[in-house]
C-alpha cells in the first residue's frame, strides 16, 4: 500500500507527511464555517488528547530512537539524548521570550515577546500556534531523514505513525486559532485563513529537518531529542495548562491519557 510512498525521496516524504498535518490544522479551522462556537468541554478534551499524543510521540518516536542511535559511540548513549532534549526546551523558551505572540483565549494585555503591542491580536494569535508547530514539523522531517540515513531503529512506518499522530493533534490547534478570532468579530473566511495558516510552518520545518539529518547524520540523535524536548516544553507550558484552566481538569486528564494511548498504539503497531 505504501510502496509508492517508500520510493519517494525522504524530503518529499517529509513534505507529504506535513502537508497532511497542515491539512488537519485546516480541517480544525474549518469548523468556524459550521458553528459559532465550540463547546468548552469538547475543546478542553481535544487539547488534552493533543497533549497525550505529543508526550507519547516525544518518547516512542523521538527519544527512544535517539538513545538507540547513540549506542556504541564514544559518549554514553544518554549524553546526546539529554543534551538535545534540553536544547529543544531552551529553544522554545527563548523563542517565547523573543517572538511576539498571545495565546488563545488570553487578553491582549497578556501578550509575550518583544514589542507585542505593535502587532494585531490576530497576528499574535497565529504566531503563538505557529511557534509551537515548528518542533512538530522538525520531528517529522527528522524521522523521515533518519530512515534515509539507514538507522535500524528508524522505520518508514514509524515516521508515518508520527505524522498521523501529529496530524490528529493538529485538529484542535486549528480550532484554537479560528474560533477566538471569530468571537473577536473577524469574518468566518478570514478566521479560517488565519487558523490554517498556523500549520503552514510544519512543511517548511520538516524539509529543513530532513535535509539536516541526511547531510549531517552524526547529529541525528541530537536532532531527535531536540524535537522531543521542544514538544514536551509546549505540552508542559501551554497544552496541559490550557486544557485545564476552564475547570475541566478530570476530562482533560483522561483525554490526555487516551491521546497518549492512541499514539503509543500507532507507534508500536506501525513502527
Amino acid at each position: 500500500m505504501f510502496d509508492w510512498f517508500a520510493q519517494l525521496a525522504p524530503v518529499n516524504q517529509a513534505l507529504l507527511g506535513t502537508l497532511f498535518t497542515w491539512g488537519m490544522t485546516a480541517l480544525g479551522a474549518a469548523l468556524v464555517f459550521t458553528t459559532k462556537s465550540v463547546n468548552q468541554k469538547f475543546l478542553d478534551s481535544m487539547m488534552g488528547f493533543a497533549g497525550g499524543v505529543m508526550i507519547a510521540a516525544s518518547y516512542w518516536s523521538l527519544l527512544a530512537p535517539a538513545l538507540e542511535m547513540a549506542e556504541g559511540n564514544s559518549l554514553p548513549a544518554w549524553v546526546p539524548a539529554a543534551i538535545g532534549f534540553l536544547l529543544g526546551g531552551l529553544f522554545l523558551l527563548l523563542a517565547d521570550k523573543i517572538l511576539p505572540h498571545v495565546h488563545p483565549d488570553k487578553p491582549l494585555e497578556s501578550a509575550e515577546g518583544i514589542h507585542p503591542q505593535n502587532k494585531r491580536r490576530s497576528t499574535l494569535l497565529v504566531l503563538a500556534i505557529t511557534l509551537h508547530n515548528i518542533p512538530e514539523g522538525l520531528a517529522i522531517g527528522v524521522a523521515f531523514g533518519a530512515v534515509a540515513a539507514g538507522f535500524e531503529s528508524a522505520t518508514l512506518t514509524g515516521a508515518i505513525a508520527l505524522a498521523i499522530g501529529i496530524g490528529i493533534q493538529n485538529f484542535p490547534e486549528g480550532v484554537a486559532v479560528s474560533m477566538p478570532l471569530r468571537r473577536d468579530g473577524m469574518s468566518r473566511s478570514k478566521s479560517f485563513v488565519y487558523g490554517q495558516f498556523s500549520g503552514m510552518v510544519e512543511p517548511i520545518a520538516a524539509v529543513i529537518g530532513a535535509l539536516a539529518v541526511i547531510f549531517i547524520a552524526p547529529l541525528l540523535p541530537y536532532a531527535l531529542a531536540f524535537a522531543a524536548g521542544a514538544m514536551i516544553f509546549v505540552v508542559a507550558e501551554e497544552v496541559i495548562p490550557g486544557s485545564q484552566e476552564k475547570g475541566n481538569t478530570d476530562l482533560a486528564s483522561i483525554s490526555l491519557m487516551i491521546g497518549f494511548t492512541v499514539m503509543m498504539i500507532l507507534d508500536v503497531a506501525l513502527g
